[in-house]
């Protein structure tokens, strides 16, 4: 059945009220995909389609709702169907709805849950914002170095279907301290009678609970991992981090990059549930800043405006010349904040890159003043030699600030996604009608 029939399919079990054909329907189905397929149904039917759900099942599609449906679904639900949704989520999905939602309404969730489950919930939140405390679950699987594979494969079974995973189980002392990490099939592919401690191999790779969350990223792509374990300052296990959430992470992360490339200000929800007014706010900052950085080009226009005048055929060259340089910028800007995200560039690199931005930027220069050459030879031939040498430096100098203002940003500890290709842009407009009309005017005169 594919997604389409069984959206279908379900929307005539809601208007016949055939509650109890769902659960057996949905059988197999993804959290995410019945998450999709809930946003699908109309609004008048899909708070009675979430409670036809087995309430495990329930706990798990809420956690993937968008923030819009999820806040619906908070105050169209009962106390006790609150209760049992926030009781099956998993504790680090939890934690991700709670930081989301305003004060009060946390302080309302917090009262739905057992002892054990405020506790939980009240360690994760103390950690930092955007650290992988707040990422991480402590739902894993600890087995001891003094027992045998046979009493771990026991432990397993027994405990399993409580944590999030068991495709990797930790090694740790009796006061908690992590020793190794050990997946399944290790374990069942080794004797029984064997001893743990004779699996260790060491060393494990793992993350303080105070970490970026950027961090999970980058040390789950670089060693290949599903699952980190995360540990405080004395390598005490305290939960684990897995791929899904991880991955949750990167593109959160992703698309906070574009929005400062933009640039656009922080955005919490999705674009589709965003209002008019969040949109307005997000977008209207930098926009306004950057009408008062041009202003810095426009000054330039009128002080040389003499030499505009006496050659008025620059005026044709100008938008070609100073849109090169913000174009060139942006590429550069690009180029630099993906490398010093991925950590293929540090900040002590500055120095090579730079070298070796400046015989490119020569390079591409050159080429693009050739080409503006013919342009100038056929319309303009008075001023080719100022259009020439205008646009070599131009893409010079804007790729010099493309590259460098990240490196800037990043060594005073500032986002380098910041260096916006606006931002830039603006910068090199600045530039390029100083140089243009510089150049213009040695040459020339006015």
């Amino acid at each position: 059945m594919t997604k389409q029939e069984l959206t279908e399919d379900l929307r005539d079990l809601v208007a016949d009220r055939r509650w109890d054909e769902i659960p057996s329907r949905i059988e197999g189905w993804p959290d995410a995909a019945l998450a999709d397929l809930l946003m699908e149904v109309p609004a008048t039917d899909r708070m009675l389609l979430f409670r036809a759900f087995p309430v495990e099942v329930a706990g798990e599609v809420f956690a993937e709702l968008s923030g819009e449906a999820r806040d619906q679904l908070l105050e169209e639900l009962t106390d006790d169907e609150t209760r049992l949704v926030l009781e099956k989520m998993d504790a680090d999905d939890r934690t991700h709805l709670l930081e989301e939602l305003p004060g009060e309404v946390v302080q309302r969730l917090l009262n739905f849950l057992s002892a054990e489950e405020l506790e939980e919930a009240r360690t994760l939140l103390g950690y930092p914002e955007e650290s992988v405390g707040r990422l991480m679950t402590p739902d894993y699987v600890m087995i001891q170095p003094e027992w045998t594979v046979r009493d771990a494969l026991d432990h397993i079974r027994a405990q399993g279907r409580e944590y999030e995973t068991v495709d990797v189980v930790y090694i740790v002392e009796e006061d908690g301290t992590l020793i190794d990490a050990v997946g399944l099939r290790r374990l069942l592919m080794a004797s029984e009678g064997v001893e743990i401690r004779e699996l260790v191999r060491g060393p494990v790779i793992y993350l303080h609970a105070t970490d970026d969350r950027e961090e999970a990223v980058r040390v789950m792509a670089r060693y290949d991992l599903n699952v980190l374990p995360v540990v405080n300052e004395r390598d005490i296990l305290l939960g684990i981090v897995t791929a899904d959430d991880v991955l949750d992470v990167a593109e959160e992360e992703a698309t906070e990059d574009f929005h400062k490339m933009a640039p656009i200000g922080l955005m919490k929800e999705s674009f589709r549930d965003a209002g008019v007014a969040l949109l307005w706010r997000a977008r209207v900052g930098w926009l306004l800043v950057l009408v008062f950085v041009n202003i810095f080009s426009g000054a330039g226009i009128e002080y040389f405006e003499d030499t505009l005048a006496a050659t008025i055929s620059l005026a044709f060259f100008l938008p070609l010349l100073i849109d090169s340089g913000g174009n060139a910028g942006s590429q550069a800007a690009t180029l630099m904040v993906r490398a010093l995200a991925t950590g293929e560039v540090k900040v002590r690199d500055w120095m090579k890159l730079l070298g070796k931005e400046i015989f490119v930027a020569l390079m591409l220069g050159v080429t693009m003043a050739a080409g503006v050459a013919l342009v100038a030879a056929y319309r303009a031939p008075e001023v080719l030699i100022v259009v020439s040498l205008t646009m070599t430096c131009i893409v010079l100098v804007g790729s010099l600030i493309g590259t460098l203002l990240p490196f800037i940003l990043t060594r005073f500890g500032l986002d380098p996604a910041t260096a916006s290709a606006p931002l830039i842009t603006s910068m090199a407009d600045i530039c390029g009608v100083l140089i243009y009309f510089s150049i213009a005017t040695a040459i020339l005169g006015s």
